[in-house]
């Protein structure tokens, strides 16, 4: 029943396929000239199995949204394998358990084999006819991405199904084990060949010189083109009997019987052990004087392994490889068609000083803490280069009354405490609600500065996912004057936000009075003399909000830490007393249910009716810090934000990102082309079978009056002197180690919503 519905909601996913093809080639403006490729053409985009960093691989739902947001020339792969009755269909892998459910619907069908002299057990396309595969559901093959629509059918389809159904404007096959095939009396070049006189196929790959010379003839004069997929360097060509390395050195050959070659990534930008860049080589520069176009392989927007010089940003790595002053590729393989559809025609060629497409304070999360240490030198200088126009100061004091500048109290989430001989002053904090802290009131700014090394922060270590390893303890402190000089020095810096948190408990508990040291450190730094930095005082404690308000005309902003699902119009106006703009979390805007969205809030706009500015934290380039929704793409996320709830700004730790965003030209088109449009928050739970829907979770409170009212701050007790006896809150010197050191552990997607319909027909 379910494929029969299917069937007939095709034709309103086609219709709106071409539509939306239409829609980005109208949008799409780029300058051609600019490109470096072998013939000047802008790089192509391979949709390898169509969008299969979302969707089951190879499967239709892949395929449609690839096709559907992708540029309008976006290419789709498939990987041909062939059945027992001599069919071709579409499957990643010669084992159809790795992105099938045919280990269930088969139970004893599993077979041994030699593949390329290896023993394989596996279920083999070999050992079944097309019709025996029709009760087998295509599931997500990669085990870190979502498999919430395994339980979606989706069959597995045929060669001229794909371009029955999808109608793709191009149609690569990738022919990967010709010889296994032939071992089974199976001709992968007579499949080939009568199926071209069918269809278009405009790419034909594979690794295998024997196949492509033995179809070369067939397509010499034809617009297809022949290319030969390079594996890994240290592996042998079973025709040549020659490592790929070494045919990587005989271009000429190749050209023989290939217009193209398709490497892996790596192979044109090494990578060292450590995840670093290391200099690109010669190979497109290479194959291009040989006459060649080059693909690269290998693009994943969730790739735990992408090297640090990127900064997560997948955008970055794509332009890497076609937007640089040496080489373009020819065409980029990517599990994820959108974002490298983005990178060609929203990013490429921008240059660093292109023209700003939409309002949006970038308001920095201490410095680029992504790349830095934060609250480092290092890390302000970095996001002033960003073109960051916030710069931000999360203000902490020292045991002796110096501000200065660090993103927690706790100094073991942001120094090497826990390397010195400091670490035994670890102890519990009721109050902070942290267990085995090591407090910045614990010190002496003297011992901080000259004893603690700077830490960068690694938000998600658990998903071994780490920041700029090399850079790790990179920087200086800074105290908040020396900050506040700095940032008035950076003539692209509009302003400062200075966060104050804890000032309560700092002033009743360790007699520092942390409000009058930011006041102090803003009037001798000649803060109040100047209109030329706009200064913002942000808390969560509206009590410090109203102590800065009666002093000083700074811009206030109030900070709401928990997620929450609406805000009553009396609570918005007990904000306006205190302050002029609220930051909320990305969950109290688009809320999520076990990492897929579910729907949209109305608390932006609500804000917003009553004058105030909304700024949105925290956004993050880790893959892991953003919903599936967002399809691992950073900029889809801030897109979807920005173009949905206009909100005012955004903080981060990555500010290159957020501004990169603003001046991307498709946000400039008459028309914006669906890789740059937001996505519909719910569509991808609503394309899942009832069984594989996230488990829904509690709502978010509604953000009232009590929650924002706080008494005021407590005088500043008077610190009683003390004596380094060992048993004080002061920190006594470093003392000389006595053995082994102590360390501690330490509308995107209204196409998605039609896609939705083929369940709801």
């Amino acid at each position: 029943m379910y494929k029969q519905q299917f069937l007939v909601c095709l034709f309103s996913v086609v219709l709106l396929s071409s539509l939306a093809a239409l829609v980005a080639a109208q949008g799409s403006r780029n300058n051609t000239s600019r490109w470096q490729t072998l013939k000047g053409d802008p790089p192509l985009v391979i949709a390898r199995g169509g969008f299969s960093g979302m969707f089951p691989d190879s499967g239709q739902y892949a395929y449609q949204l690839a096709v559907s947001i992708g540029l309008p020339n976006v290419v789709v792969w498939c990987d041909v394998q062939l059945t027992k009755d001599g069919s071709g269909i579409c499957f990643p892998d010669l084992r159809l358990e790795n992105g099938s459910n045919i280990d269930d619907i088969f139970k004893n069908g599993s077979n041994a084999y030699p593949v390329n002299g290896v023993p394989m057990r596996g279920w083999f396309s070999v050992d079944f006819t097309f019709n025996d595969l029709e009760p087998v559901n295509l599931k997500q093959r990669i085990y870190s991405r979502a498999p919430n629509f395994d339980g979606t059918p989706q069959q597995i389809l045929g060669v001229e199904d794909v371009v029955g159904l999808v109608k793709p404007p191009s149609l690569w096959l990738n022919v990967q084990h010709d010889a296994f095939f032939s071992q089974h009396n199976l001709s992968m070049r007579t499949f080939i060949i009568s199926l071209s006189r069918r269809v278009i196929v405009n790419y034909i790959s594979s690794p295998e010189v024997n196949f492509l010379r033995s179809i070369i003839a067939r397509f010499r004069t034809s617009r297809t083109k022949l290319i030969f997929q390079f594996l890994a360097p240290d592996e042998v060509e079973p025709l040549t009997n020659q490592t790929y390395d070494s045919l990587l050195r005989n271009l000429t050959f190749i050209k023989t019987f290939a217009s193209g070659i398709l490497v892996p990534k790596y192979y044109i930008w090494p990578v060292d052990n450590s995840l670093y860049l290391q200099p690109h080589t010669s190979v497109v520069s290479d194959a291009h004087k040989a006459g060649l176009e080059v693909f690269a392989s290998d693009f994943l927007n969730d790739d735990a392994h992408l090297p640090y010089n990127y900064s997560y940003d997948p955008v970055a790595e794509y332009l890497s490889y076609i937007d640089n002053r040496d080489f373009s590729v020819d065409g980029v393989l990517s599990d994820f068609p959108i974002t490298p559809s983005e990178a060609i025609d929203c990013f490429s060629h921008m240059g660093r000083n292109g023209k700003e497409q939409v309002n949006l304070s970038v308001i920095s999360l201490e410095g680029a803490s992504g790349d830095y240490p934060g609250c480092t030198d290092k890390a302000y200088s970095k996001a002033i280069s960003d073109g960051v126009d916030v710069l931000d100061c999360p203000v902490q004091m020292t045991n002796d009354g110096i501000a200065f500048c660090l993103g927690s109290i706790n100094l073991r989430e942001r120094t090497n405490v826990d390397e010195t001989d400091f670490s035994n002053l670890a102890t519990s904090n009721p109050d902070l609600s942290i267990d085995g802290g090591i407090y910045t009131y614990n010190l002496t700014w003297s011992q901080i500065h000259s004893t603690l090394r700077p830490a960068i922060y690694n938000p998600y270590a658990n998903f071994s996912l780490y920041r700029n390893p090399k850079a790790r303890n990179d920087g200086n402190f800074m105290q908040l004057s020396d900050f506040l000089a700095f940032a008035r020095n950076a003539s692209s810096v509009s302003g400062v936000l200075i966060s104050i948190e804890h000032a309560g408990y700092l002033a009743e508990k360790q007699g520092l009075g942390v409000t009058d040291a930011v006041l102090d450190a803003l009037s001798k730094t000649g803060y109040n003399n100047q209109t030329a930095k706009k200064i913002m005082v942000k808390s969560s404690d509206s009590a410090v909000l109203r102590k800065f308000k009666s002093r000083s005309n700074y811009e206030f902003v109030y900070l709401v830490n928990e997620d929450i699902r609406d805000i009553t119009n009396s609570t918005i106006s007990e904000i306006k007393k205190f302050a002029s703009s609220v930051v909320i979390t990305k969950r109290s805007v688009f809320p999520v249910d076990k990492a897929f969205l579910t729907s949209q809030t109305d608390v932006v706009p609500k804000l917003q009716a009553f004058g105030l500015h909304v700024y949105v934290q925290l956004f993050r380039n880790e893959f892991v810090s953003q919903p599936w929704d967002f399809f691992s793409d950073p900029y889809v996320e801030i897109n979807t934000h920005v173009s949905v709830m206009e909100i005012n700004g955004v903080i981060t730790d990555f500010p290159a990102t957020a501004v990169k965003y603003k001046r991307n030209r498709c946000l400039g088109y008459k028309e914006v082309p669906l890789y740059m449009s937001p996505v519909l928050p719910g569509s991808l739970i609503s394309l899942m079978a009832p069984q594989f829907l996230p488990p829904a979770e509690a709502p978010n409170p509604i953000l009232s009056e009590n929650d924002v009212v706080e008494p005021p701050l407590p005088a500043v007790v008077e610190k009683p002197p003390t004596t380094d006896t060992g048993n004080s809150s002061t920190a006594p010197g470093p003392a000389p180690r006595n053995g082994q050191p102590t360390i501690v552990a330490s509308m995107i997607l209204s196409c998605i919503a039609v896609l939705a319909t083929l369940l709801l027909c």
